[in-house]
């Protein structure tokens, strides 16, 4: 299976995806990584592994539907089977969605539904709460609401600063994103309703 990898920045999610096709636990190629920013780090992570790289600006488009247009023909041009999400700082278009219907995954550093957005470190610290997490889903029309894959925790310390919990919510994003490509690689998902049943 051909995997896109899409980015906006850093790329450490990408890192652990392409060290998991590297040493065979995925069995699927990294087709392409596509980015919205020339100099995100993801890039070089990509170039180093030999994977193939294109950069789209939206301000050469006019509208989303038009820029996510482009990203589709690239995305079919390599017979892309799944589409990754590895901190994409942009919304998909709602024909971007359908295009690639239950073939678009995404990562979040909470556990869905809660605490939403692109704040959700900080929101569960603000928030009080014990406990936190990381969240893989399907990619539906609604922010952060399609159905989950799998789901981890993370305990929240006295002390904890919005730094020194992201950093122990990235150790568990690098252990569950790659495996949910690889569930998905496999065909191991069923979506059942809002349920994803593990074959």
């Amino acid at each position: 299976m051909n995997i896109a990898v899409l980015c906006s920045g850093n790329g450490t999610n990408l890192q652990a995806i392409i060290d998991n096709v590297g040493s065979g636990y995925i069995n699927a190629k990294i087709a392409l990584v596509l980015s919205d920013n020339k100099d995100a780090f993801a890039l070089e992570r990509a170039k180093k592994a030999g994977i193939e790289t294109v950069v789209l600006d939206p301000k050469d488009y006019n509208s989303r539907e038009e820029f996510d247009k482009e990203v589709i023909r690239n995305l079919k041009k390599r017979d892309v089977g799944l589409v990754v999400l590895a901190g994409f700082m942009r919304l998909l278009s709602a024909h971007f969605i359908t295009e690639y219907k239950d073939r678009i995954i995404n990562i979040h550093p909470a556990l869905l539904p809660s605490f939403k957005g692109s704040h959700g470190v900080k929101d569960a610290l603000d928030h009080g709460v014990k406990v936190t997490g990381v969240t893989v889903h399907f990619v539906d029309e609604n922010l952060d609401n399609g159905p989950i894959i799998l789901q981890r925790c993370v305990e929240i310390r006295n002390g904890d600063t919005e730094e020194s919990l992201l950093e122990r919510v990235h150790v568990e994003e690098h252990k569950i994103y790659p495996e949910a490509v690889k569930l998905f690689a496999e065909g191991r998902l069923k979506i059942e309703g809002r349920r994803v049943v593990i074959k």
